[in-house]
């Protein structure tokens, strides 16, 4: 592997890991939302950047690097499905009209 190749890989690391832990965030808030709706406030950096995310290409890489086999197996990884990610930015947009 060469270390353009390397680097590539643990800058990857990297982004699934920031984004993992933004989606996390936005999962917890989500759950609280009931008893807080002024919880979502505090969640809108990492919406904004999740939503940025998944709508780059940089995920779409990501995931295809994961498909590949190219990134540790026991990394944390559930941002990069395709469905939990569409569906939880889906639950805010819901939870956000209806504390408007």
């Amino acid at each position: 592997m060469k270390d353009s190749d390397s680097m590539e890989i643990t800058e990857r690391i990297r982004r699934i890991t920031e984004m993992e832990s933004r989606y996390d965030r936005i999962r917890l808030a989500l759950q609280a939302a009931g008893a807080c709706p002024g919880c979502l406030d505090s969640i809108r950096d990492d919406i904004r950047a999740l939503s940025a995310y998944y709508e780059d290409s940089l995920w779409r890489e990501d995931f295809e690097a994961d498909e590949a086999g190219l990134l540790p197996p026991d990394l944390k990884r559930g941002v990069l499905s395709e469905d939990g990610v569409y569906n939880l930015l889906s639950e805010y947009d819901t939870l956000k009209k209806q504390c408007t």
